[in-house]
């Protein structure tokens, strides 16, 4: 065979290889499915595109937001919830609103008697016998010292004995009620206005749930009067050797674990109040609560409050 007729045959073989293989492709079609794909190590979504380069898409979730709980409905006349740390208000009801607030005053009584000296014996006066209820039943003219009055006072509430320990500190009624209004005005509560120890109803006596705050986080940090009134029941100890147990009128204590006080006020004028006080994960709140109908309510309100208020 001639260079040209071998030269002739190889190209035609070539050809009819190269026919052949672009025949086998056209055959058989690659079909891309959009909606295969994978995912990288770097958490984006990649789809085989077979060369084509296309830009990533990455998806991001938006960080989750946590509701804070809702500011509760109370059914009493004025409420509060106070930070003593802070100051803040954290929650208010006709908080500035002038009321009375029967017993919860005696907090101020026991805060004086408690700067004035708990050591100090104090004689029961007459005037002490005339108050009305909630009366221990002091005898005039017996002593006590006045750690003894001040318990008896936070945890059963006795006006007799209010009154006592008002005029062991003043050495008089009227100039005990001097020294409420002055101690007070030095902590803020321009809205009250005190005419005795024990808080039985007097026309012109009044105070606002957002003072009583302040006078309760001020008896709060004294360490005497938060040991007092987080006791749920005492043993008192008249003149003459009789003894009185005594239960505390605070019944929150029995209902959350973490309150450890303040005071209750009962009067037809007042209402069911309550100054409460509690401390959980190195928080503290005083929650003052006037006006309400009932006991029940009284408490149902102060518990969700003090709750609530170790939430914000």
């Amino acid at each position: 065979m001639s260079f040209s007729s071998t030269l002739q045959t190889l190209t035609y073989a070539g050809l009819s290889l190269l026919t052949g293989l672009f025949l086998s492709c056209t055959a058989s079609p690659i079909v891309v499915n959009p909606a295969a794909s994978t995912v990288t190590s770097s958490g984006v979504r990649a789809t085989p595109n077979h060369g084509v380069v296309t830009q990533p898409t990455v998806t991001t979730t938006a960080p989750a937001v946590v509701a804070r709980p809702a500011a509760p409905a109370v059914t009493a006349a004025a409420a509060i919830v106070y930070d003593p740390r802070t100051g803040r208000v954290l929650f208010d009801k006709n908080a500035h609103q002038r009321r009375a607030v029967a017993s919860t005053q005696k907090l101020m009584t026991a805060l004086l008697a408690t700067e004035h000296g708990l050591n100090k014996m104090v004689t029961v006066p007459q005037a002490a016998t005339n108050v009305v209820p909630s009366k221990l039943y002091l005898k005039p003219g017996t002593r006590y010292k006045m750690a003894d009055l001040v318990e008896a006072m936070l945890i059963r509430s006795g006006n007799d004995v209010a009154y006592t320990a008002g005029y062991g500190v003043a050495g008089s009624n009227a100039g005990f009620i001097q020294m409420m209004n002055n101690r007070a005005r030095s902590l803020g509560m321009y809205n009250s206005n005190f005419m005795n120890a024990h808080g039985l109803t007097e026309t012109g006596q009044y105070s606002t749930a957002y003072d009583i705050a302040l006078l309760g986080a001020t008896a709060y940090r004294s360490n005497f009067i938060r040991s007092c009134a987080s006791k749920q029941e005492t043993t008192f100890t008249y003149a003459d050797g009789r003894t009185k147990h005594l239960t505390n009128t605070n019944k929150l204590l029995k209902r959350v674990s973490f309150c450890d006080g303040l005071k209750t006020g009962t009067t037809n004028a007042s209402g069911k109040c309550l100054v409460s006080s509690g401390t959980y994960n190195g928080q503290t709140r005083i929650v003052v609560v006037l006006g309400a109908s009932n006991t029940e309510n009284l408490l149902k309100d102060s518990e969700v409050l003090l709750r609530w208020g170790m939430t914000q």
